[in-house]
Order: C-alpha cells, then structure tokens, then sequence
C-alpha cells in the first residue's frame, strides 16, 4: 500500500459554487484530483469554463447590487470573524484535505497553513472595524475627507501550494472591503477550496457574494476570468509568465490588477553571524513545503571565511531530514504536487550537475519510497552565477550555495536576478545589516530571521516577482476605489 492510503477514504468529487448551490460543468466534463503522495485518484472535480464563468460573474455581480456593497462593515465584520471561527472548528478536517491534495506533511498543514487562514478572517474583521480615515481642513474653510468604496465583481486566481492560506489573504480584505467574488483555485488542489465555499455560506454570506469556479488557466475558466468585462480586478499568485499571460487577458478592460509572483530568494550569510542560528533557518527556509514557497531562499550566499563549516553543517542537517508519508507525525517533506513538477524539478537537478555543479546533499529520489512525487532534500555547490539552475526558478527541494569574499561582492550577485521577492542577511553587525538590506533589491528582507511577518506589513515583490503590495492597508487600498469628498463649510 502507498505510503498515506490509508488516509484516503471515500472519492471527493469537487462541484462549483455559484450563487449559494453547488453545481456541476454545463459539459458535464469533470477531470482526475490525483494524490501527489500515492499517485491515486481521489476523486473528480468539475471542469469549468467560459460558460461558468459567465454565470458565477452574473451571480457575484447580483449579489454585489443587491445589497453587499451597502452593507456595514460591521455586518462583514461579523461575517468574517465567524468564518475564521469555523475555519478553526474544521481545522482537523481541512489540515487533512490541504495534506491530500499538495502531498505536504500534516503537521504543517495543521499547525501553519489552516491556522493562518483563519487569521486572515479574524484579523481583517478586526482592521475594518476600528480603522478611521483622512481628513484635511483647508484655511480656505473646507474639509477634503477620503471614503472607501466597494470595487465591484473582483476575481482571485489562486496557487497550489498554500492553497486556503493565500486564498483566504486575498478573500478576506476583498469581502471587507464590499466585493463579490469569483474563485478559481488551482487545478491541483481544490478540496480547501470548495469546502470554503460552504463554510462562508454558514457564516453568513449571502448567496452569490462567494462563487468558485474550478478548472484550468489558459484558454479556459482562468482566462475567461481574466478576460470578463464585468470582473474589475484581478488578483493572482503564481508562476511570472502566467503573470503575464493574464495582464494580457485583462489589459482590453483596463482591471485593476494584484500580482504576487516567482522568486530567486537569496539568503547572505555573514562570517559574524549566529552559525547555529543560521543552519537551523536554512533547512527550514530552503526545505519547508518541499520547497514549494515562493519566500523560500534558493540562493545561498556565505562569505569565504565560514564557507566550509557551514555547507558541511547544512549538508548534515539536510541528510536528517524524514521525507515521506505527510501523514507520519515526524516526516518534515512530503511530496511535490504533481509529476509534471517531479519530472521539472529533476531535470534541473540533472542540468545543474551537467554545467559543473557538486551534489553536496540529495540529489534524486529518496531510496525506499517507490510511489509518490518525491525528492530528496538537494544542496548543490560549485556552480556559477550564469548557470540556469542559479537563475531560474525551480520552486522545489533544491538550493545552490556559493562563497563570497566582501559585502559590495554579494550585493551585486543578490541583485543579479530579474526577480526580486525576497532576501535574507545574517550578521551581528547592525550598521551593515542597515546598509545592505537597503540595497538589497527585494520586496521584504529580513534580517537574523525568515518568515517571520506582521500582517500590517506591506508585501509583494519588486522586478518580476509581482506587481503591488498586499497586507494590512495596503490589501484595503487594492480592494476599495478611494474618492476624496472636498466640503467647504
């Protein structure tokens, strides 16, 4: 038996949501929901397309006349604090179903990825209801005040690897703000999805506000999302030329667009720095989702002095690692999310030691494990900065290090990327950590520490690693029109 079938019970079968009911494809065309774990089918799911999308907007934009962008924030407020709640009564059930659908251990699914959706609810309840706005008297004896407006019919194109998490911190500020929604999660991970669906109907939202279309991206249900003239904005996050693929569908209607999108993070390691600090961060910022974080450090820069040691403690830690069965309370990487993303990951693994590179840790397939879409944890050395495994995306298990002698040294090879997502810097030295993270040409760095985030915060990234900022007010600022109202008194 593969390694988590005993896990999986009876077939899921994954219908739309839209306007409150869930409802098949008008085709009747439904495709496979594969367990990346065990290779097996664990249900259907309904393939939507234009016809879909055309109903859920109608839908959406109904709901959206028919009283959502009137009503108070402290009716969604209710509504969202209740979904966040329901969210964690179900936490159990959704942290198996995240586990099912990614191949990702249990433990993350349950202690990170459930819990963090949740928060996503509770906390923008909270913002909308205790935030003010600007007011500015004039001496000519008026007052210019801003107002916050629904913007209409938003659609959220949504990623596999964190499914309900960042489908939620898209959901929650676009609900807040008045908007109505058309969904379209990823085809390779719809459980959380449409079992949201329901959970936001027992909250309390009315029919139509929360519609879910399952299907594919380009050429189907996505870039009919992309493409509707009715749907105002667009938020995405994934891959940076589906990035683009999708402002083209968008650019005929001019949508107001949210983009959070691929990384080459680099982590920079100073000789100064914590070193046990600093191994036990890197296996977890490079490892962590099998790698499959778009923050996860991919590049890892350490100065010459501390080169050795550190790739030989790293390289130790990493062959510690428990790869396999996501359901085992003490495996720390499951498996990645399907076998085109196997095959792709491999084949760079491959690459990189055809163009020099030296397999420190890893390298292929973990030794026992005969089914599923895994592999090993991979430190690769040796390589230079033109090398295409340094300087594209892989989005999985494997990281490349590489020495440096001087700090202007390591600026100019942290920046010689066309992305720019992320960033990490070690040292004790906080005058340097201040000249280099603000030289360092990312959407968040940070400094003696990794994934650790205020949700006030601005994120996104800079180059091609998106366009705009989510979190906080800035996530309010996408999802409202602002007017400014000048009274003179």
């Amino acid at each position: 038996m593969p390694a988590g079938a005993e896990r999986e019970t009876e077939a899921i079968h994954c219908l739309h949501f839209i306007g409150g009911q869930y409802v098949g494809s008008e085709s009747g065309r439904v495709f496979d929901n594969v367990n990346p774990a065990t290779e097996r089918v664990i249900g259907t799911v309904a393939e939507g397309g234009k016809a879909e999308i055309d109903k859920a907007v109608e839908a959406a934009r109904k709901a959206y006349d028919g009283g959502w962008k009137t009503s108070k924030f402290s009716e969604r407020a209710a509504i969202l604090r209740r979904m966040g709640d329901l969210i964690l009564a179900r936490q159990d059930e959704l942290a198996r179903l995240e586990s099912l659908d990614t191949g990702k251990p249990l433990s993350l699914s349950a202690s990170v990825d459930i819990p963090r959706a949740a928060g996503s609810y509770h906390y923008f309840a909270n913002l909308i209801s205790t935030m003010g706005t600007e007011a500015y008297p004039m001496e000519a004896g008026a007052l210019n005040y801003v107002i916050r407006k629904p913007v209409g019919v938003a659609g959220l194109i949504c990623p596999w690897n964190l499914p309900l998490l960042l489908l939620s911190a898209k959901l929650a500020p676009c609900l807040a703000m008045g908007n109505t929604v058309v969904v379209k999660p990823a085809e390779w991970t719809p459980l959380t999805a449409t079992l949201l669906a329901e959970i936001g109907k027992e909250a309390g939202l009315p029919d139509g506000v929360l519609n879910i279309v399952h299907g594919y991206g380009g050429g189907s249900a996505g870039e009919a999302l992309a493409e509707h003239p009715d749907v105002r904005l667009i938020a995405f996050t994934g891959e940076s030329g589906t990035g683009r693929h999708i402002m083209r569908s968008a650019a005929g209607h001019l949508k107001r667009l949210s983009f959070e999108l691929g990384g080459k993070n680099p982590n920079i390691v100073f000789a100064d720095a914590d070193l046990d600090a600093v191994v036990d961060t890197t296996v977890r910022s490079s490892f962590i989702n099998q790698g499959e974080v778009c923050l996860c450090g991919s590049r890892i820069y350490v100065q010459s002095s501390i080169y050795a040691e550190f790739l030989e403690r790293f390289a130790a830690r990493t062959k510690e690692m428990t790869v396999g069965d996501p359901f085992q309370p003490d495996t720390r990487m499951g498996a990645l999310i399907s076998k085109e993303h196997y095959e792709r990951v491999l084949d760079y693994i491959r690459l990189a030691a055809e163009e020099g590179g030296s397999i420190v840790a890893g390298g292929g397939r973990p030794q026992g494990i005969d089914t599923g879409y895994y592999v090993e944890p991979t430190i690769i050395a040796g390589l230079t900065a033109s090398c295409r495994i340094v300087r594209e995306e892989v989005f999985g298990p494997v990281v490349t290090v590489h020495a440096f002698e001087s700090e202007e040294e390591v600026i100019e090879q942290a920046n010689d990327t066309r992305y720019g997502l992320s960033a990490s810097i070690w040292t004790r030295d906080m005058s340097r950590a201040f000249r280099v993270a603000e030289r360092i040409e990312a959407g968040l760095t940070w400094v003696n520490t990794w994934f650790l985030r205020d949700p006030r915060t601005p994120y996104g990234g800079v180059k091609d690693s998106g366009i705009g900022r989510q979190g906080g007010m800035y996530s309010l600022d996408f999802y409202s029109d602002i007017s400014t109202i000048c009274m003179k008194y």
